[in-house]
């Protein structure tokens, strides 16, 4: 699966055209008989539709599927916003095919000839496409704002009509679609939380776009699915011991604060790593001891983490879950920097320790990791007005500092110091729960001192945690998840990504 922008998806569109080659108004047909297909086989075969078309080709794509429709038998309205031009050649085309059924077709020129909807009619939006380029306003703002609040089901033919592809649309007026049928690959917008409640629920629906298009591009954004962490989780050697697999180390912990230090240790341990070293605070020294048997325990302070020494043997070290906010911690993260050998995955209050320091922030080596959430993210590194401001506050800093940075969300991004960012495919609303971040650390901390890059660790870890989450999630449901299930089903999720694509 691919992230696409409105440009690159045009190209493509122009790129199979040319090269297949196929005429413009088939693969507008190829399109629109692959939502009729969905519509058919996903409970709407009996049902009667209202369809609202622009006059662009998206307003085309909404033709082709009420013609589809209504030589199937289904009753059709069709209502056009009308601005006194002609469409595109491939509307006008079939416009004129639409005429040879028996479909309602009516023209919308004003508010005035805004028709009631049926109430038993499903709702298709097909005004605008991913050529948007300023806000509804006027006619089209009020036809958008009628459909919402129609209270029929609404289906949306490749994006929302008012939403932007590649841009935020806080705010705006647009389509609130309970599903939204898309071609080939997802769009930027598809992935930002703003626009869930236009979305809906998303389908994307293959057209047979041509593949070689893609080994033209180098898209800024990439999809994080299996065949990315197969090529990148190491194979086992028959002969291996525990040296080859890393030794690890947590900095974790504080008085009340020692549940995540030990999700943390729990996650590292069960992602493969070969030793585990904690440094924690006494008054956690016990609680580790007896929750992590298979860690090795290291006193570093009293109520909280003070001292840490010897750290230059370690492979990588995940610092912050638990750890809490106190004197001694701008002192030791720039220690860290200093004298750690090994990747370094800075979580929870390092990062608020980061955000209160920031002269720090230009001291991180680049084997750095550093796992926001959206808030952790504007404290270090300034305020965001929308998901795309995040998206791009994260891509600028990993590559101004040379760092791999994870913002935390329904599609955490994975943003790299080469200018690639990352979004995963697993995951799901039951993993919004405490704990389950210090669970992340822990993976991604166990990965780099397996030998994983840090970027590598991070992509490969996100999608280890996400899908470990999902197996959870079947087990005991998304509202029952706790963070600990996630790591009691990490191992499952090696054992899944170990079967061939074809059984996966």
């Amino acid at each position: 699966m691919q992230i696409l922008t409105a440009a690159q998806i045009r190209e493509w569109d122009q790129f199979t055209i040319r090269e297949l080659p196929i005429l413009s108004i088939d693969l507008m047909e190829r399109a629109s008989t692959a939502c009729f297909d969905w519509l058919l086989d996903n409970g709407y075969k009996q049902s009667a539709f209202t369809i609202f078309c622009g006059k662009g080709n998206n307003g085309g794509d909404g033709l082709a599927i009420a013609r589809l429709l209504a030589q199937s038998g289904h009753a059709v309205t069709v209502n056009i916003l009308e601005f006194g031009a002609k469409g595109t050649t491939d509307f006008q085309t079939n416009l004129a095919r639409l005429h040879q059924t028996n479909a309602i077709i009516r023209f919308i020129s004003s508010e005035e000839t805004i028709h009631a909807i049926d109430d038993d009619h499903i709702v298709i939006d097909a005004l605008l496409g991913t050529g948007l380029n300023r806000p509804l306003d006027g006619l089209t703002a009020a036809v958008v704002q009628h459909i919402n609040q129609s209270g029929n089901l609404v289906i949306a033919i490749d994006i929302p009509s008012g939403l932007y592809t590649d841009k935020s649309s806080k705010g705006a007026i647009a389509i609130e679609a309970m599903q939204t049928l898309s071609f080939q690959c997802y769009k930027p917008a598809f992935l930002a939380a703003e626009n869930q409640r236009h979305i809906g629920e998303l389908h994307i629906l293959d057209i047979g776009l041509h593949p070689e298009y893609l080994n033209t591009i180098t898209p800024t954004y990439q999809w994080i699915d299996d065949t990315i962490v197969r090529a990148i989780l190491p194979v086992r050697n028959k002969f291996a011991h525990k040296g080859d697999f890393g030794h690890a180390a947590l900095i974790a912990g504080s008085l009340g604060m020692m549940g995540a230090a030990v999700l943390s240790a729990q996650s590292c341990l069960r992602s493969g790593v070969g030793k585990l070293t904690c440094f924690v605070p006494k008054a956690g020294y016990e609680i580790m001891q007896i929750s992590a048997p298979e860690a090795m325990c290291i006193v570093a302070g009293t109520d909280h983490i003070g001292t840490v020494e010897n750290i230059a043997a370690f492979n990588a070290i995940g610092v912050g879950p638990g750890m809490g906010r106190y004197t001694e911690g701008a002192p030791l993260l720039q220690q860290l920097f200093q004298q750690s050998k090994g990747a370094l995955v800075l979580d929870a209050d390092a990062l608020n320790i980061l955000g209160e320091n920031k002269s720090l922030l230009e001291k991180i080596p680049s084997r750095a990791v550093l796992t926001p959430h959206v808030k952790e993210l504007e404290r270090m590194f300034g305020p965001a007005a929308n998901d795309f401001e995040r998206w791009e506050l994260a891509h600028h800093h990993a590559k101004k500092l040379g760092i791999t940075i994870v913002l935390k969300g329904a599609f955490t991004m994975v943003a790299t110091p080469g200018g690639i960012s990352w979004f995963n495919s697993t995951g799901n609303p039951g993993m919004a729960t405490g704990g389950s971040g210090d669970v992340l650390t822990g993976i991604i901390t166990g990965l780099c001192a397996q030998g994983l890059i840090p970027e590598q660790a991070a992509i490969a870890g996100v999608y280890l945690h996400g899908l470990a989450g999902d197996l959870a999630a079947v087990q005991v449901s998304e509202p029952g998840l706790i963070a600990s299930d996630i790591t009691r089903h990490l191992g499952n999720a090696y054992l899944l990504l170990q079967q061939t694509p074809e059984d996966f």
